[in-house]
């Protein structure tokens, strides 16, 4: 299968990794070429077609190589990398680049909530001192004075914004940003589906209909015109039988030439982009974050009168906590007003009947200390009747059971699907 690369690719990588092994006098070159864009568009892809081209071997880290629990090993493992390229070029007398792939992935500050750690920072480090010491790159504890040979760092990724600014200086890095154009997609999917004889007007007029696409996006096109007769397959041996017949088989399984007419390849793309326009309508993980911020604002407290029960001053030994200042639900029983005695203090029982009251429902979760810290709470009880017996009950049930946690009550707006109240009224002794 012939790949297509694309000549403003080629040429930008070709050249940098060239003028890196050039004695230029007076020529400042940068060692690190930087190329970015959007997701899908066959950075990593174009730079390994390059490669075999070239004949250059490729020396790679990857973005989750770039984090440990140990301070500095990271570090340590680029330098080591680096001096792994520098001695293939020593050994085999080839060009070799050390290759960093989703860099800004691996080192870069997403946003605000992105911890920023001592590795962090000694990676930017690190890299800012190869490129400016390129023949001096040495290990922690150990010093060779023989200069290394100058090896190319090819560093991919979708924003270098969020990188350490020094290090993406020009003098350190020269940048590349990647997005191919018409010519250059009509290319790439004709390589795809070379072996699939679609003709060069099919191939732009797949391309013109799926033009906000990326190029990942026909590959896994590709990929999927075989669902049909894989899942003939299995149904044809039975789904109990599968792994037999396709993990250690002497005989593997055989698929004859699929159907890549254009009406079914169309057909196939309109349902992938029905399944991203999916993902992308849904956001469920916004909604719920959106749902919780909504639920821990100042103004949901506002949206529920307090209980005018004066709260009954708390023992030492305190464990249920409401919006008032600690207190123990009491000993002593109470009633709830239905004549039914319970251990749940009067202005807890006043907030439940102030939730019920404007027609939510009642949620339970708990967590134990060590989980608390990082907010892993686990469902205890989601009432959903109104009968507050019930609801007194399963309140009880969970504080009971889960004794010496953490336990958060909390309503649910059953019309709009959201928490309307949140707050702690466990909390373990100490």
């Amino acid at each position: 299968m012939t790949y297509y690369i694309a000549p403003r690719f080629l040429h930008k990588l070709s050249v940098h990794i060239t003028k890196n092994f050039l004695d230029l006098p007076g020529v400042r070159v940068p060692l690190i070429l930087g190329i970015h864009g959007h997701k899908g568009e066959g950075k990593s892809f174009q730079c390994e077609l390059v490669f075999d081209l070239m004949g250059v071997e490729p020396i790679h880290v990857s973005a989750g190589e770039l984090e440990s629990p140990d301070a500095g090993d990271p570090a340590r493992m680029i330098r080591l990398r680096y001096r792994e390229a520098a001695d293939y070029i020593r050994t085999h007398g080839k060009m070799a680049v050390l290759m960093i792939n989703d860099l800004d992935a691996g080192a870069g500050r997403v946003d605000g909530a992105t911890q920023y750690t001592v590795n962090t920072q000694l990676i930017n480090a690190t890299l800012m001192n190869i490129a400016d010491n390129p023949t001096n790159v040495q290990l922690p504890g150990s010093y060779d004075s023989e200069p290394l040979p100058r090896i190319p760092v090819i560093v991919t990724g979708n924003d270098f914004g969020t990188l350490y600014a020094p290090l993406v200086r020009d003098g350190r890095m020269d940048k590349f940003y990647w997005q191919p154009n018409r010519e250059d997609k009509i290319g790439i999917v004709s390589g795809i589906f070379e072996p699939d004889g679609i003709s060069k007007a099919e191939i732009e007029e797949l391309v013109d209909r799926f033009a906000k696409q990326s190029v990942d996006f026909f590959g896994a096109l590709r990929s999927q015109i075989y669902d049909e007769q894989i899942l003939s397959f299995i149904q044809k041996v039975g789904f109990n039988r599968v792994g037999s017949q396709v993990v250690n088989s002497k005989e593997k399984p055989t698929f004859h030439k699929p159907d890549f007419d254009l009406s079914h390849l169309i057909a196939q793309g309109e349902l992938m982009v029905k399944e991203q326009r999916q993902l992308e309508e849904m956001r469920l993980a916004s909604r719920y974050n959106r749902a919780l911020h909504e639920s821990q604002a100042p103004r949901v407290e506002a949206s529920i009168p307090a209980p005018t029960v004066t709260p009954t001053p708390a023992p030492k030994s305190s464990n249920v906590y409401t919006h008032q200042p600690v207190h123990k639900t009491e000993n002593h029983q109470h009633s709830n007003g239905n004549g039914t005695a319970t251990n749940i203090s009067e202005d807890l029982l006043g907030q439940l009947r102030s939730i019920l009251s404007q027609g939510y429902s009642i949620g339970l979760e708990h967590v134990d200390a060590r989980r608390f810290r990082t907010g892993s709470w686990a469902s205890c009880a989601t009432v959903q009747t109104q009968d507050e017996k019930e609801v007194i009950a399963a309140l009880e049930a969970c504080l009971s059971e889960h004794n010496n946690e953490y336990v958060r009550l909390f309503g649910i707006d059953p019309g709009a699907k959201r928490r309307v109240l949140e707050t702690i009224i466990q909390r373990p002794e100490h």
